[in-house]
């Protein structure tokens, strides 16, 4: 997810006090942008700060970090586009919701909620919270805590600079009633660190409730999933010749259904825990090739079931090398998973190659193809291209996602290109060694 810092913040700062101040709340910013933007199932989230000194209900207000977006000038023209409403919000207190202009229609479908950024009164900013899908139980609560830590932060580094020119004044001349302005900045001060830490305290404890959330749910989840999957399999196996054929499709319908609903629930599980840095690299040995095979196995039913052929093209000898055996097993099934999913008749070809200690790798079908509006949403968390309810279109819109963050856990890069109604390509590239 890109983050990106606007104005001088963002440039390197020299080794200075005031410039460390700086750069720290730049820092900051940019951290709450992220997290927010991720909160919110990858969305966008815009912070602006209003113009340093003024507290008036015509406050300007500038860009001062965001995330979500693929560039600075995308977040930068989507700042432009929302300044009226921005500048509306910080004439007062309380969150709006709005529609979401032009720029940001499919980042921000459920509309865009914009939260000013309120500490004792004083209105410092607004931050802009924009998702494509509904947000979850308890987020808006998430929010409203950044939201009132970063505006403990903007007034902190507000009474910092006070602080600092009234000590530079005070040294020029030697006032008593100067003494008693810094003695009351430095408890503001000191309050307001208080403050940050109590806020800090309070969102890692709701961080902590959301991860065990997670974990138990996962876990409840999948264990009476496992024995439903193995009593259908067990039936299937030992009672087949006295079972009717309606009964036996039945029963291998709803072990297909089971076993969807299995990976989906192990995708979220590894995505909370790649996202948690508990999902750790092992490496060993392993034949790519034969990897290969077994990802086409592993959706032979649903190749059967288009008009589809599978071919490889690997360039010879392919070598034996060294990687995560299981992290990479689950890149080429999520792939062809996919490319099978939106190819309903054609060619599906793997191509691989192992060259200057990296191996190189790709998913091409004939499918229906990406439009380009669509292709830089393909790797958000639940973001469908097809959002029908045919089957060919059914699952939780994890797969590509969860690509994108096993290859870069495994310091690769991920790359598509589609064209609409020819097909698509999608290829990753990681660094391996030579068994």
């Amino acid at each position: 997810m890109a983050a990106h810092t606007e104005g001088p913040s963002a440039a390197p700062t020299s080794a200075g006090p005031q410039a460390q101040r700086t750069q720290n709340l730049a820092t900051a910013l940019r951290a709450a942008a992220a997290w927010s933007a991720e909160q919110v199932g990858g969305g966008i989230c815009l912070v602006f700060a209003a113009a340093p000194g003024d507290n008036s209900a015509d406050s300007a207000a500038r860009l001062r970090a965001a995330a979500g977006f693929p560039s600075a000038q995308a977040a930068r023209d989507a700042a432009q586009a929302m300044l009226p409403e921005v500048h509306q919000t910080l004439r007062g207190t309380a969150p709006r919701q709005i529609a979401p202009p032009a720029a940001l229609a499919e980042r921000a479908k459920t509309g865009l909620r914009l939260l000013p950024l309120v500490f004792e009164e004083r209105v410092h900013g607004v931050m802009a919270v924009g998702s494509s899908t509904p947000l979850e139980p308890g987020c808006g609560e998430l929010l409203a805590n950044v939201a009132a830590q970063l505006a403990v932060r903007l007034d902190h580094a507000r009474l910092v600079e006070e602080l600092a020119r009234q000590r530079a004044a005070a040294a020029d001349h030697a006032d008593p009633g100067k003494g008693e302005e810094l003695l009351k900045l430095s408890e503001a001060l000191f309050a307001q660190d208080i403050e940050l830490l109590r806020n800090n305290e309070k969102l890692g404890k709701i961080e902590k409730l959301k991860n065990d959330f997670i974990e138990k749910m996962s876990r409840e989840l999948r264990t009476p999933l496992n024995s439903i999957i193995e009593a259908i399999i067990g039936v299937l196996t030992g009672e087949d010749e006295s079972l009717s054929e309606p009964a036996k499709t039945s029963l291998r319908q709803a072990l297909d259904d089971g076993t969807a609903f299995l990976r989906t629930l192990q995708n979220i599980l590894d995505l909370w825990r790649i996202k948690q840095r508990e999902l750790p690299v092992e490496i060993q040995d392993m034949n790519f090739p034969e990897m290969i095979d077994e990802a086409i196995f592993s959706v032979q039913d649903t190749i059967g079931k288009h008009q589809l052929s599978v071919s490889q093209q690997l360039r010879q000898p392919f070598p034996k090398i060294r990687s995560d055996l299981a992290k990479l097993g689950q890149i080429l099934f999520l792939l062809l998973d996919n490319a099978v999913k939106f190819t309903p008749h054609g060619q599906i070809e793997i191509a691989a190659k192992v060259e200057d200690g990296q191996l190189t790798c790709s998913v091409k079908d004939t499918g229906i193809g990406i439009c380009p509006d669509d292709q830089q949403f393909i790797f958000d968390e639940f973001y469908q291209v097809d959002d029908s309810a045919s089957p060919r279109s059914r699952g939780a819109g994890l797969g590509l996602t969860l690509v994108r963050e096993l290859v870069t856990l495994l310091e690769g890069e991920v790359s598509v290109s589609s064209e609409v109604g020819i097909g698509t390509r999608v290829g990753f590239r990681i660094p391996v060694q030579l068994a």
